[in-house]
């Protein structure tokens, strides 16, 4: 149902009036880029780097709004009840689209009905990192580690329904280990507490983990993608080292409010596209470890729908909610 509802508003848009008359809504005015994160994080600059990017391709203005709480609630909120067409677009991600529908029983916005997607960006890729103080160099030796010291197997998180939370409940259901989740608020406390050896491994996004892989005070055992990184090709996949299919990745993308004429939307993805193949985006991307993925809209709505229902069904089965 989820599905049909969102791809159904995203077909309405083809409907619409023009790009053309919907961009020059209002004058000049810039387009409003609301972000649901604070200023200064990873996403915030990517953000930043992108109205960039995009404004310039678009000839048009644009500025990052941040509006971060409330597990991106506020800035859906917003965005849904701003009825703003061809001036406005929100970063949309796994927690507004994927996960949030399944963690609150009630939400201040339909993620189904109140946004329409114009492309994906960004993928994070997430790797199990453990502790210096853990005497494993691979996923076998972890695993063996975990069965025999199930007291110590405990896991940090940037919160509760965080991607990084649920692709370990993801890793724990595959594997079978007892586990003992410990949320933070964010990812940099719960890295420092890892590199302290407070907490023993976590499932964490390559973006957060990166900057302190040379410290020797945490060590990388493996990426859970399909293939390995393009940066770090010394990082083994978990695929390869046993743990078949197992993949589990954050992502972003550009949405816009419900009701945006599609050749508005069109208009956005292109230069969206353009952007991501911009060398100037491709390098600022590869020093924060994060992966440019572009894809159209439609592509967008369908990778959506399957988030909402992989996600969601992790969340109904360990019981975990915000609300």
């Amino acid at each position: 149902m989820r599905k049909r509802q969102f791809l159904k508003v995203l077909f309405a848009l083809a409907g619409s009036g023009s790009a053309a008359a919907c961009l020059a809504q209002g004058g000049e005015r810039p387009v409003e880029w609301v972000h649901p994160y604070p200023v200064g994080g990873g996403s915030d600059a990517i953000a930043r780097k992108l109205a960039e990017s995009v404004g310039a391709q678009m000839g048009r203005g644009f500025f990052v709004s941040n509006k971060p709480g409330g597990a991106t609630n506020i800035a859906a909120a917003y965005v849904a009840n701003a009825k703003v067409q061809g001036a406005m677009v929100f970063t949309g991600d796994f927690a507004t689209l994927a996960a949030n529908p399944h963690l609150f029983a009630n939400l201040p916005y339909d993620s189904a009905k109140d946004f329409a997607p114009a492309g994906l960006y960004a993928r994070y890729p997430i790797l199990l990192v453990v502790s210096s103080k853990v005497p494993a160099n691979n996923l076998d030796e972890f695993l063996r580690w975990a069965e025999a010291n199930p007291d110590s197997a405990n896991f940090a998180s940037s919160g509760v329904g965080s991607p990084q939370h649920l692709a370990a409940e993801l890793f724990r259901e595959r594997t079978g280990l007892k586990m003992t989740h410990v949320a933070y608020r964010g990812g940099a406390p719960a890295v420092t507490d890892l590199m302290a050896g407070a907490v023993s491994f976590a499932l964490m996004d390559a973006s957060t983990v990166v900057p302190q892989m040379k410290t020797g005070r945490l060590k990388v055992l493996g990426v859970a993608s399909p293939e390995r990184m393009k940066h770090f090709p010394d990082i083994p996949t978990l695929h390869e080292q046993g743990l078949t299919g197992f993949e589990a990745f954050a992502w972003q993308g550009m949405l816009v409010p419900a009701g945006t004429p599609r050749d508005v939307v069109d208009s956005l993805n292109r230069a969206l596209g353009a952007a991501l193949a911009s060398k100037a985006v491709i390098d600022f991307f590869a020093n924060i470890a994060v992966e440019p993925w572009f894809s159209s809209p439609d592509e967008m709505a369908r990778f959506v729908a399957q988030e909402n229902e992989r996600w969601g069904k992790i969340i109904r089965d360990r019981g975990i909610s915000l609300q």
